[in-house]
Protein backbone atom coordinates (compact mmCIF):
# COMPACT_ATOMS: atom_id res chain seq x y z
CA UNK A 1 0.00 0.00 0.00
CA UNK A 2 1.46 3.16 -1.05
CA UNK A 3 1.57 6.00 1.56
CA UNK A 4 -1.18 8.17 0.33
CA UNK A 5 -3.39 5.28 0.96
CA UNK A 6 -2.02 4.98 4.46
CA UNK A 7 -2.93 8.25 5.39
CA UNK A 8 -5.93 7.93 3.95
CA UNK A 9 -6.71 4.33 5.89
CA UNK A 10 -5.17 6.62 9.31
CA UNK A 11 -7.73 8.93 8.89
CA UNK A 12 -10.61 7.10 7.89
CA UNK A 13 -10.30 4.42 10.37
CA UNK A 14 -8.46 6.42 13.64
CA UNK A 15 -9.08 9.78 12.93
CA UNK A 16 -5.44 10.81 12.38
CA UNK A 17 -5.14 14.07 10.22
CA UNK A 18 -1.21 14.92 9.52
CA UNK A 19 -2.10 18.82 10.04
CA UNK A 20 -4.08 18.69 13.11
CA UNK A 21 -3.52 15.21 14.92
CA UNK A 22 -0.96 15.38 17.99
CA UNK A 23 0.50 11.94 18.36
CA UNK A 24 2.32 11.07 21.41
CA UNK A 25 3.98 7.59 21.50
CA UNK A 26 3.95 6.56 25.19
CA UNK A 27 7.14 4.34 25.67
CA UNK A 28 10.74 4.42 24.23
CA UNK A 29 11.42 0.14 23.70
CA UNK A 30 11.63 -1.11 20.41
CA UNK A 31 7.66 -1.22 20.07
CA UNK A 32 7.49 2.89 20.25
CA UNK A 33 11.13 3.57 18.01
CA UNK A 34 8.93 1.12 15.16
CA UNK A 35 6.09 3.50 15.88
CA UNK A 36 7.99 6.47 15.84
CA UNK A 37 9.54 5.93 12.87
CA UNK A 38 6.37 5.03 10.59
CA UNK A 39 4.74 7.92 11.74
CA UNK A 40 7.67 9.86 10.34
CA UNK A 41 8.08 7.92 7.48
CA UNK A 42 4.45 9.54 6.48
CA UNK A 43 5.46 12.66 7.31
CA UNK A 44 2.86 12.73 10.84
CA UNK A 45 4.40 14.87 13.34
CA UNK A 46 4.94 13.36 17.16
CA UNK A 47 6.26 13.08 20.31
CA UNK A 48 8.00 10.64 22.26
CA UNK A 49 7.20 9.94 26.47
CA UNK A 50 8.76 7.47 28.73
CA UNK A 51 8.29 7.16 32.16
CA UNK A 52 12.08 5.84 32.24
CA UNK A 53 15.74 6.68 31.54
CA UNK A 54 16.12 4.60 28.28
CA UNK A 55 19.09 2.58 27.15
CA UNK A 56 20.94 5.39 24.98
CA UNK A 57 21.08 2.76 22.20
CA UNK A 58 16.56 3.24 21.49
CA UNK A 59 17.02 6.58 22.00
CA UNK A 60 19.69 7.32 19.54
CA UNK A 61 18.17 5.05 17.22
CA UNK A 62 15.26 6.84 17.01
CA UNK A 63 17.19 10.85 17.12
CA UNK A 64 19.49 9.32 14.10
CA UNK A 65 16.78 9.35 11.81
CA UNK A 66 14.59 11.62 13.33
CA UNK A 67 16.92 14.13 15.01
CA UNK A 68 14.00 16.81 15.80
CA UNK A 69 11.67 14.60 17.76
CA UNK A 70 10.06 15.93 21.32
CA UNK A 71 11.33 13.31 23.51
CA UNK A 72 10.44 13.73 26.93
CA UNK A 73 11.97 11.31 29.69
CA UNK A 74 12.31 10.40 33.43
CA UNK A 75 8.24 10.61 34.23
CA UNK A 76 5.43 10.87 32.06
CA UNK A 77 5.29 14.84 31.52
CA UNK A 78 1.47 15.91 32.19
CA UNK A 79 1.67 18.52 29.65
CA UNK A 80 2.59 16.00 26.97
CA UNK A 81 -0.24 14.20 27.54
CA UNK A 82 -2.63 17.20 27.92
CA UNK A 83 -2.52 18.32 24.53
CA UNK A 84 -2.50 14.68 22.61
CA UNK A 85 -4.99 14.10 20.29
CA UNK A 86 -3.77 9.91 19.99
CA UNK A 87 -1.95 8.16 22.02
CA UNK A 88 -0.08 5.37 20.49
CA UNK A 89 0.84 3.41 24.23
CA UNK A 90 3.49 0.89 24.14
CA UNK A 91 2.37 -3.04 25.18
CA UNK A 92 4.38 -2.49 28.14
CA UNK A 93 2.85 0.41 29.83
CA UNK A 94 -0.31 -0.19 31.22
CA UNK A 95 -3.57 1.65 30.38
CA UNK A 96 -4.58 2.45 34.22
CA UNK A 97 -1.78 5.13 34.62
CA UNK A 98 -3.56 8.09 36.07
CA UNK A 99 -1.97 10.19 32.83
CA UNK A 100 -3.55 8.02 30.72
CA UNK A 101 -6.82 7.90 32.36
CA UNK A 102 -6.87 11.59 32.33
CA UNK A 103 -5.66 12.21 28.53
CA UNK A 104 -8.64 9.53 27.83
CA UNK A 105 -11.31 11.29 29.66
CA UNK A 106 -9.78 14.64 27.93
CA UNK A 107 -11.04 12.78 24.23
CA UNK A 108 -7.43 11.77 23.20
CA UNK A 109 -7.78 7.98 21.59
CA UNK A 110 -6.08 4.99 22.54
CA UNK A 111 -4.60 3.31 19.63
CA UNK A 112 -1.25 0.36 19.72
CA UNK A 113 1.08 0.20 17.19
CA UNK A 114 -1.29 -3.33 15.83
CA UNK A 115 -4.21 -0.77 14.67
CA UNK A 116 -1.61 1.57 12.80
CA UNK A 117 -0.20 -1.63 11.21
CA UNK A 118 -3.90 -3.06 10.45
CA UNK A 119 -4.31 0.29 8.39
CA UNK A 120 -1.14 -0.17 6.70
CA UNK A 121 -1.20 -3.95 5.41
CA UNK A 122 -2.70 -5.54 2.30
CA UNK A 123 -2.05 -8.63 2.48
CA UNK A 124 -3.60 -11.50 4.65
CA UNK A 125 -2.38 -11.45 8.67
CA UNK A 126 -2.74 -14.46 10.71
CA UNK A 127 -2.78 -13.44 14.56
CA UNK A 128 -1.86 -15.87 17.38
CA UNK A 129 -2.36 -15.31 21.04
CA UNK A 130 -2.77 -17.43 24.26
CA UNK A 131 -0.92 -17.61 27.61
CA UNK A 132 1.70 -20.08 26.47
CA UNK A 133 2.69 -21.85 23.01
CA UNK A 134 2.46 -18.53 20.64
CA UNK A 135 5.78 -17.90 20.41
CA UNK A 136 6.04 -21.63 19.23
CA UNK A 137 2.89 -21.84 17.10
CA UNK A 138 3.63 -17.97 15.53
CA UNK A 139 7.05 -19.50 14.02
CA UNK A 140 5.87 -23.32 13.26
CA UNK A 141 3.01 -21.14 10.77
CA UNK A 142 5.97 -18.89 9.54
CA UNK A 143 7.90 -21.59 9.05
CA UNK A 144 5.08 -23.47 6.97
CA UNK A 145 4.44 -20.83 4.86
CA UNK A 146 7.77 -19.96 4.19
CA UNK A 147 8.30 -24.10 2.86
CA UNK A 148 4.94 -23.54 0.89
CA UNK A 149 7.17 -20.48 -1.25
CA UNK A 150 5.00 -17.72 0.29
CA UNK A 151 7.39 -14.67 1.63
CA UNK A 152 6.21 -14.55 4.60
CA UNK A 153 7.02 -12.05 7.53
CA UNK A 154 7.11 -13.06 11.60
CA UNK A 155 6.86 -10.21 14.54
CA UNK A 156 4.73 -8.91 16.45
CA UNK A 157 5.44 -9.56 20.24
CA UNK A 158 7.81 -12.04 19.22
CA UNK A 159 11.31 -10.49 17.55
CA UNK A 160 10.62 -7.74 14.83
CA UNK A 161 7.67 -5.45 15.62
CA UNK A 162 4.49 -5.43 13.26
CA UNK A 163 5.29 -1.79 11.86
CA UNK A 164 8.76 -2.75 10.75
CA UNK A 165 7.63 -6.05 9.00
CA UNK A 166 6.15 -3.77 6.71
CA UNK A 167 9.60 -2.82 5.28
CA UNK A 168 9.33 -6.23 3.57
CA UNK A 169 6.82 -6.30 1.36
CA UNK A 170 5.68 -10.08 2.35
CA UNK A 171 2.97 -12.03 0.85
CA UNK A 172 1.48 -13.16 4.33
CA UNK A 173 2.01 -11.31 8.02
CA UNK A 174 1.77 -14.11 11.03
CA UNK A 175 2.03 -12.06 14.53
CA UNK A 176 1.93 -13.04 17.59
CA UNK A 177 0.20 -10.58 20.02
CA UNK A 178 0.02 -10.59 23.47
CA UNK A 179 -3.17 -9.38 25.62
CA UNK A 180 -1.52 -6.51 25.86
CA UNK A 181 -1.38 -5.61 22.62
CA UNK A 182 -4.38 -6.61 21.98
CA UNK A 183 -6.66 -4.58 24.49
CA UNK A 184 -5.56 -1.48 23.22
CA UNK A 185 -6.15 -2.43 19.50
CA UNK A 186 -9.33 -2.09 17.14
CA UNK A 187 -8.68 -2.20 13.69
CA UNK A 188 -7.25 -5.46 13.55
CA UNK A 189 -9.30 -7.92 10.90
CA UNK A 190 -7.04 -11.09 10.53
CA UNK A 191 -7.83 -13.97 7.82
CA UNK A 192 -7.31 -16.41 10.29
CA UNK A 193 -6.48 -16.01 14.18
CA UNK A 194 -6.33 -18.04 17.25
CA UNK A 195 -6.13 -17.90 20.73
CA UNK A 196 -4.37 -21.04 21.70
CA UNK A 197 -5.34 -21.27 25.82
CA UNK A 198 -6.21 -18.81 28.48
CA UNK A 199 -4.49 -20.07 32.05
CA UNK A 200 -3.91 -17.43 34.87
CA UNK A 201 -1.15 -14.86 34.09
CA UNK A 202 -0.69 -10.75 34.44
CA UNK A 203 -3.29 -10.79 37.08
CA UNK A 204 -1.21 -7.55 38.49
CA UNK A 205 -3.06 -6.04 35.01
CA UNK A 206 -6.42 -7.39 35.29
CA UNK A 207 -9.48 -7.33 37.10
CA UNK A 208 -9.76 -11.36 37.18
CA UNK A 209 -9.46 -14.08 34.43
CA UNK A 210 -12.91 -12.92 32.72
CA UNK A 211 -11.10 -9.21 31.77
CA UNK A 212 -7.86 -11.47 30.85
CA UNK A 213 -9.61 -14.12 28.28
CA UNK A 214 -11.97 -10.86 26.77
CA UNK A 215 -8.91 -8.60 25.80
CA UNK A 216 -7.37 -12.34 24.63
CA UNK A 217 -10.70 -12.88 22.40
CA UNK A 218 -10.31 -9.64 20.53
CA UNK A 219 -8.01 -11.68 18.30
CA UNK A 220 -11.25 -12.75 16.07
CA UNK A 221 -12.72 -9.38 15.43
CA UNK A 222 -13.51 -9.65 12.01
CA UNK A 223 -14.65 -12.42 9.67
CA UNK A 224 -11.42 -14.30 9.30
CA UNK A 225 -11.35 -18.05 10.77
CA UNK A 226 -11.33 -18.43 14.24
CA UNK A 227 -8.63 -21.61 15.27
CA UNK A 228 -9.83 -22.62 18.39
CA UNK A 229 -8.63 -25.24 20.93
CA UNK A 230 -11.51 -27.64 22.03
CA UNK A 231 -9.36 -28.71 25.28
CA UNK A 232 -9.73 -25.38 26.53
CA UNK A 233 -13.50 -24.46 27.84
CA UNK A 234 -12.55 -20.77 28.04
CA UNK A 235 -11.48 -20.60 24.39
CA UNK A 236 -14.09 -23.30 23.04
CA UNK A 237 -16.80 -20.61 24.46
CA UNK A 238 -15.64 -18.08 22.38
CA UNK A 239 -17.04 -19.55 19.25
CA UNK A 240 -18.76 -17.04 17.76
CA UNK A 241 -22.48 -18.13 15.31
CA UNK A 242 -21.81 -17.98 11.52
CA UNK A 243 -18.31 -17.76 11.67
CA UNK A 244 -15.82 -20.36 10.08
CA UNK A 245 -14.01 -22.29 12.69
CA UNK A 246 -11.49 -24.95 13.38
CA UNK A 247 -10.59 -26.57 16.40
CA UNK A 248 -7.32 -28.79 17.50
CA UNK A 249 -6.82 -30.67 20.44
CA UNK A 250 -5.29 -34.05 21.90
CA UNK A 251 -8.62 -35.52 21.49
CA UNK A 252 -10.39 -36.75 18.39
CA UNK A 253 -13.01 -34.45 19.19
CA UNK A 254 -11.51 -31.76 17.86
CA UNK A 255 -11.37 -31.10 13.64
CA UNK A 256 -6.90 -31.60 13.66
CA UNK A 257 -6.15 -33.93 17.08
CA UNK A 258 -4.34 -36.93 17.73
CA UNK A 259 -5.04 -40.30 17.02
CA UNK A 260 -3.73 -44.04 17.28
CA UNK A 261 -2.75 -46.10 14.19
CA UNK A 262 -1.58 -49.50 14.66
CA UNK A 263 0.08 -48.16 17.82
CA UNK A 264 1.59 -45.41 16.71
CA UNK A 265 0.52 -41.68 17.55
CA UNK A 266 -0.78 -39.90 14.71
CA UNK A 267 -0.96 -35.84 14.21
CA UNK A 268 -4.74 -36.12 11.90
CA UNK A 269 -7.55 -34.03 10.39
CA UNK A 270 -10.72 -35.18 10.42
CA UNK A 271 -9.64 -38.58 10.90
CA UNK A 272 -6.62 -38.60 8.07
CA UNK A 273 -3.16 -39.27 9.38
CA UNK A 274 -0.83 -36.40 8.28
CA UNK A 275 2.56 -36.67 10.43
CA UNK A 276 3.46 -39.38 13.09
CA UNK A 277 3.96 -37.64 16.74
CA UNK A 278 7.13 -39.18 16.82
CA UNK A 279 8.28 -36.92 13.58
CA UNK A 280 8.10 -34.10 16.16
CA UNK A 281 11.58 -32.53 17.15
CA UNK A 282 10.07 -31.18 20.33
CA UNK A 283 8.61 -32.64 22.99
CA UNK A 284 5.97 -33.01 25.48
CA UNK A 285 2.24 -32.52 24.90
CA UNK A 286 1.83 -29.16 24.88
CA UNK A 287 4.46 -29.20 21.52
CA UNK A 288 1.83 -31.83 19.89
CA UNK A 289 -1.32 -29.39 20.67
CA UNK A 290 0.89 -26.71 19.70
CA UNK A 291 1.73 -28.21 16.10
CA UNK A 292 -2.26 -28.91 15.94
CA UNK A 293 -2.43 -25.52 16.32
CA UNK A 294 -0.20 -24.70 13.82
CA UNK A 295 -1.69 -27.24 11.47
CA UNK A 296 -4.86 -25.94 11.25
CA UNK A 297 -4.27 -22.14 10.90
CA UNK A 298 -2.11 -22.94 7.91
CA UNK A 299 -5.39 -25.28 6.77
CA UNK A 300 -7.61 -21.99 7.33
CA UNK A 301 -4.95 -20.19 4.96
CA UNK A 302 -5.01 -22.97 2.29
CA UNK A 303 -1.03 -24.08 2.70
CA UNK A 304 -0.60 -27.13 1.18
CA UNK A 305 -0.41 -30.19 3.74
CA UNK A 306 3.36 -31.21 2.19
CA UNK A 307 5.11 -27.95 3.12
CA UNK A 308 3.17 -27.72 6.60
CA UNK A 309 4.34 -31.27 7.85
CA UNK A 310 8.04 -30.80 6.05
CA UNK A 311 8.00 -27.55 8.37
CA UNK A 312 7.08 -29.18 11.45
CA UNK A 313 9.70 -32.37 10.73
CA UNK A 314 11.98 -29.67 10.57
CA UNK A 315 11.59 -27.34 13.85
CA UNK A 316 13.54 -27.88 16.41
CA UNK A 317 11.67 -25.53 18.76
CA UNK A 318 13.09 -22.13 20.26
CA UNK A 319 15.78 -20.64 22.23
CA UNK A 320 14.34 -20.81 26.00
CA UNK A 321 11.83 -23.00 25.94
CA UNK A 322 12.57 -26.50 26.79
CA UNK A 323 16.17 -26.18 25.39
CA UNK A 324 18.37 -29.33 26.14
CA UNK A 325 21.88 -26.82 27.34
CA UNK A 326 23.66 -30.20 28.63
CA UNK A 327 24.19 -33.66 30.08
CA UNK A 328 26.65 -33.64 33.19
CA UNK A 329 27.38 -36.84 34.88
CA UNK A 330 23.72 -38.48 33.93
CA UNK A 331 22.12 -35.02 34.75
CA UNK A 332 20.29 -33.37 32.09
CA UNK A 333 19.76 -29.49 32.14
CA UNK A 334 17.18 -27.92 30.42
CA UNK A 335 16.47 -24.16 29.75
CA UNK A 336 12.45 -23.19 29.57
CA UNK A 337 13.57 -19.94 30.95
CA UNK A 338 10.55 -18.34 28.58
CA UNK A 339 7.89 -20.45 30.92
CA UNK A 340 6.87 -16.86 32.36
CA UNK A 341 3.77 -18.03 34.18
CA UNK A 342 2.34 -21.19 35.81
CA UNK A 343 0.86 -22.72 32.87
CA UNK A 344 4.39 -22.31 31.01
CA UNK A 345 5.56 -24.37 33.64
CA UNK A 346 3.35 -27.07 34.21
CA UNK A 347 3.17 -27.76 30.49
CA UNK A 348 7.29 -27.87 30.68
CA UNK A 349 6.82 -30.17 33.85
CA UNK A 350 4.14 -32.54 32.24
CA UNK A 351 6.66 -32.67 29.00
CA UNK A 352 9.71 -34.35 31.49
CA UNK A 353 9.68 -38.14 31.64
CA UNK A 354 11.26 -38.04 35.09
CA UNK A 355 11.34 -36.95 38.36
CA UNK A 356 12.88 -33.13 37.96
CA UNK A 357 14.26 -30.53 39.71
CA UNK A 358 13.08 -27.63 39.35
CA UNK A 359 14.62 -24.37 39.61
CA UNK A 360 11.79 -21.45 40.09
CA UNK A 361 11.08 -17.67 40.72
CA UNK A 362 11.11 -14.24 39.97
CA UNK A 363 7.93 -11.72 39.66
CA UNK A 364 4.74 -13.56 39.99
CA UNK A 365 2.43 -11.20 38.62
CA UNK A 366 -0.19 -11.57 41.15
CA UNK A 367 -1.00 -15.19 40.49
CA UNK A 368 -1.90 -17.74 42.67
CA UNK A 369 0.94 -19.99 43.09
CA UNK A 370 -0.93 -22.72 45.11
CA UNK A 371 -1.90 -24.02 41.08
CA UNK A 372 1.46 -25.30 40.47
CA UNK A 373 1.58 -27.06 43.73
CA UNK A 374 -0.15 -30.17 41.85
CA UNK A 375 2.16 -30.47 39.25
CA UNK A 376 5.16 -29.79 41.38
CA UNK A 377 4.44 -32.47 43.59
CA UNK A 378 3.44 -35.36 40.83
CA UNK A 379 6.60 -34.52 38.50
CA UNK A 380 9.78 -32.55 40.53
CA UNK A 381 11.60 -34.26 43.42
CA UNK A 382 12.96 -30.67 45.07
CA UNK A 383 12.48 -27.13 44.25
CA UNK A 384 15.10 -24.51 44.00
CA UNK A 385 13.56 -20.91 44.68
CA UNK A 386 15.02 -17.67 43.95
CA UNK A 387 13.46 -13.78 43.27
CA UNK A 388 10.93 -11.81 44.91
CA UNK A 389 8.11 -13.92 45.38
CA UNK A 390 10.37 -16.76 46.40
CA UNK A 391 8.68 -16.42 49.48
CA UNK A 392 5.10 -16.52 48.38
CA UNK A 393 6.31 -19.48 46.39
CA UNK A 394 7.66 -21.81 49.17
CA UNK A 395 4.29 -20.77 51.05
CA UNK A 396 2.49 -21.83 48.17
CA UNK A 397 4.36 -25.49 47.66
CA UNK A 398 6.69 -25.97 50.59
CA UNK A 399 3.68 -28.88 51.59
CA UNK A 400 4.50 -30.87 48.42
CA UNK A 401 8.04 -30.74 48.02
CA UNK A 402 11.51 -29.72 49.73
CA UNK A 403 12.51 -26.23 48.87
CA UNK A 404 15.37 -24.51 48.49
CA UNK A 405 16.39 -21.03 48.95
CA UNK A 406 19.06 -19.17 46.54
CA UNK A 407 20.52 -15.97 45.49
CA UNK A 408 20.68 -15.69 42.42
CA UNK A 409 20.96 -18.26 39.81
CA UNK A 410 24.11 -18.73 39.63
CA UNK A 411 23.64 -20.63 43.53
CA UNK A 412 20.52 -21.70 42.28
CA UNK A 413 22.60 -23.98 39.59
CA UNK A 414 25.07 -25.40 42.14
CA UNK A 415 22.42 -26.10 44.66
CA UNK A 416 20.14 -27.98 42.07
CA UNK A 417 23.09 -30.25 41.01
CA UNK A 418 24.03 -31.26 44.15
CA UNK A 419 20.49 -32.55 44.74
CA UNK A 420 19.99 -34.27 41.10
CA UNK A 421 20.74 -38.14 40.66
CA UNK A 422 21.63 -39.85 37.19
CA UNK A 423 19.01 -40.05 35.09
CA UNK A 424 16.98 -37.19 36.56
CA UNK A 425 16.46 -33.43 34.98
CA UNK A 426 17.31 -30.10 36.21
CA UNK A 427 14.63 -28.00 34.72
CA UNK A 428 14.66 -24.06 34.89
CA UNK A 429 11.22 -22.98 34.23
CA UNK A 430 10.36 -20.11 36.30
CA UNK A 431 6.68 -19.36 36.37
CA UNK A 432 6.95 -16.42 36.78
CA UNK A 433 8.55 -12.89 34.80
CA UNK A 434 12.37 -11.98 35.00
CA UNK A 435 12.34 -8.49 35.08
CA UNK A 436 13.03 -8.30 39.12
CA UNK A 437 16.63 -9.63 38.47
CA UNK A 438 16.83 -9.31 34.78
CA UNK A 439 16.36 -7.65 31.59
CA UNK A 440 14.26 -10.07 30.03
CA UNK A 441 13.62 -13.72 29.66
CA UNK A 442 16.33 -14.10 27.64
CA UNK A 443 19.31 -12.63 29.74
CA UNK A 444 18.08 -15.22 32.46
CA UNK A 445 18.10 -18.02 29.95
CA UNK A 446 21.81 -17.00 28.87
CA UNK A 447 23.05 -16.60 32.54
CA UNK A 448 21.31 -20.17 32.98
CA UNK A 449 23.36 -21.53 30.43
CA UNK A 450 26.86 -19.82 31.13
CA UNK A 451 26.06 -21.28 35.23
CA UNK A 452 25.71 -24.66 33.76
CA UNK A 453 28.32 -24.74 31.39
CA UNK A 454 30.52 -23.58 33.87
CA UNK A 455 29.69 -26.37 35.95
CA UNK A 456 30.59 -28.69 33.52
CA UNK A 457 34.15 -26.88 32.97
Amino acid sequence: MDRLAIKEALLQSLGIDPAHSRILVVGLGKTGVSVALFLHRLGIRFAVVDSRRKERTLLDELLQEVPDTPVFTGGFHEAAFDVATHLVVSPGVALTERVIEHARANGARILSDIDLFACAVDRPVAAITGSNGKSTVTTMLGNMAEAAGIETAVGGNLGTPALDLLESHAELYVLELSSFQLERTSRLRAAAATVLNVTADHMDRYRDMADYARQKQKIFAGQGVMVLNADDPVVAAMREPGRRTLTFGLTEAADFHVQSIDGREWLCHAGQSLLPVQGLQVTGRHNVANALAALALGRALALPGSAMCQALREFKGLAHRMQKVAEIDGVTWINDSKATNIGACVAALQGVQKKVILIAGGDCKGADMRELAPAVQDKARAVVLLGKDAPLITQAISSAVPVYPAEDLQEAVKIAAGLANPGESVLLSPACASLDQFKNYQERGEKFIAAVRSLAA
